[in-house]
């Protein structure tokens, strides 16, 4: 076995585009065991091989066990046999009631490596076949689809313009072992391996030695298996991206889905396209029952119902045909912010807090007349819904509720738009529309406002 040739192959296999940007580095996340200690080994080999690329072991110090810092001595002694450059990434996990340590202790670790790197390097894991199966099992445990069953694959993206490759996945933990063994390769033991109390654990201890007790290959035929629901994935994925434009269209900055076209489509299409989507935007996936539920609020429920869906990290709105997406964030409630002078405008901009509300530049014919020296002019949010307007473009007034039905401003937005006003009274709606009665003349310069 030649694990420099295994991290060969996965480096050709990566599309050709990736490798053309420099610098070029492979980051190896290096606990120090003896998955990522062969991986390191075998990488100090390719690396006299292939003196194009950086190198860099990364091993994330947790600080959860009172190994911790033997661990990281073991790691730069290691380093240095193998020639290697290594950094020492002290992580914090901050630990809170109901949440896992596991996930919580992997999602610092990612982010610590994905501090060492630049756009185009390659991350490298240790994970072999063994780690797989238990994958799959965990998957099968939440009830995921063939997405989340393709489980890890060799080569993929990571963290949007970086890649990962995993050169041992078609390794057993034998081999690993066996490996290790007969090249004399010291590694360290993390005692929390053996504690049951985590999921992953309990496969190992418990249950995958069983089943290879009945079914040897069932590591690999689970490999198997997770390559043929990618395979399948692929092809939804392929054909999602052609359906999911159909469906959605840019609303006051946010991304929609239009349910006109989306109650078009069958029902297991709907939930592709609802997980699709909430991906586009960054949101984790809901689960079938929490999907199931979406789609039959934002379908079914009564046009003139207040449909709010909230899960972990999302908030689901129905306004105008529309399904909106929200962020679950700290919300800012704007209160009047008065202006300086034009000059602030002009310069800088008006800013609440570190928000930038809003800024301005001069132009003749264009825009909203300058105020007086004698009017005050002040930024303002929430004016009431009986506010008369006349857009720049309009023979006659209307109220500003009825505006903000027109223009498809959502209710819950509406009190965030920025309105310009002098001594109180409405100039420009700031990203929608300029009051008729405070457009510029003609061959005279004009207050252009954005956000």
């Amino acid at each position: 076995m030649n694990i420099a040739q295994l991290i060969s192959l996965c480096v050709a296999r990566l599309p050709v585009v990736a490798l053309s940007a420099a610098p070029r580095k492979i980051v190896l996340a290096y606990s120090g065991g003896v998955d990522s200690e062969i991986l390191a080994y075998g990488l100090a080999q390719y690396a006299k091989q292939h003196p194009q690329f950086d190198y860099q072991l990364v091993h994330v110090h947790h600080g959860l066990s009172a190994n911790a810092d033997d661990w990281a001595v073991h790691c730069q002694a290691q380093a240095e046999k193998y020639q290697l450059p290594c950094t020492i990434a002290r992580v914090k996990v901050e630990l809170a009631p109901r949440t896992s340590v596991e996930a919580l202790a992997r999602s610092v670790r990612y982010e610590a490596l994905l501090a060492q790197m630049r756009p185009a390097d390659i991350l490298m894991t240790a994970h072999h076949q063994d780690d797989q199966l238990e994958t799959i099992l965990l998957a099968l445990k939440r009830g995921l689809g063939p997405k989340g069953l393709s489980a890890m694959g060799k080569v993929q993206s990571f963290g949007k313009d970086k890649w990962l490759i995993r050169p041992l996945l078609d390794l057993s933990k034998t081999d690993v072992e066996t490996y290790a063994k007969a090249q004399g390769i010291g590694h360290i033991q993390d005692e929390s391996n053996f504690d049951e109390k985590y999921d992953r654990n309990f496969l190992r201890q418990s249950i995958i030695p069983a089943l290879k007790q009945r079914w040897s290959a069932i590591a690999a035929t689970a490999s198997r298996s997770a390559e043929l629901c990618a395979m399948q994935q692929s092809v939804v994925d392929e054909e999602l991206a052609l359906r999911l434009p159909l469906i959605q269209r840019e609303q006051g900055g946010e991304w929609v889905i239009n349910l006109a076209t989306f109650a078009q489509y069958s029902k297991a299409w709907q939930a592709l396209l609802l997980r699709g989507h909430m991906d586009f935007l960054g949101f984790a996936p809901p689960s079938k029952v929490q999907a199931e539920q979406i789609i039959a609020q934002l379908l079914d429920a009564k046009v003139d119902a207040n449909i709010e869906i909230k899960l972990s990290d999302v908030l689901i709105k129905r306004f105008k045909g529309a399904g909106y997406f929200l962020p679950i964030i700290a919300v800012t409630h704007f209160t009047k912010v008065a202006v300086s002078s034009i000059d602030e405008l002009l310069a800088t901009g008006v800013t609440y807090g570190h928000q930038k509300l809003v800024k301005a530049t001069l132009a003749t014919n264009s825009g909203v007349r300058l105020p007086r020296a004698d009017e005050e002019v002040t930024i303002e949010f929430a004016l009431p819904g009986s506010t008369r307007c006349q857009p720049q473009h309009r023979s006659k007034g209307r109220e500003l509720k009825k505006l903000w039905q027109e223009f498809a401003v959502p209710p819950w937005t509406r009190s965030t738009v920025p309105l310009l006003c002098y001594d109180g009274k409405l100039v420009c709606a700031i990203g929608y529309w300029n009051e008729k009665a405070f457009v510029c003349a003609e061959n005279e310069q004009g207050l252009s406002v954005k956000c």
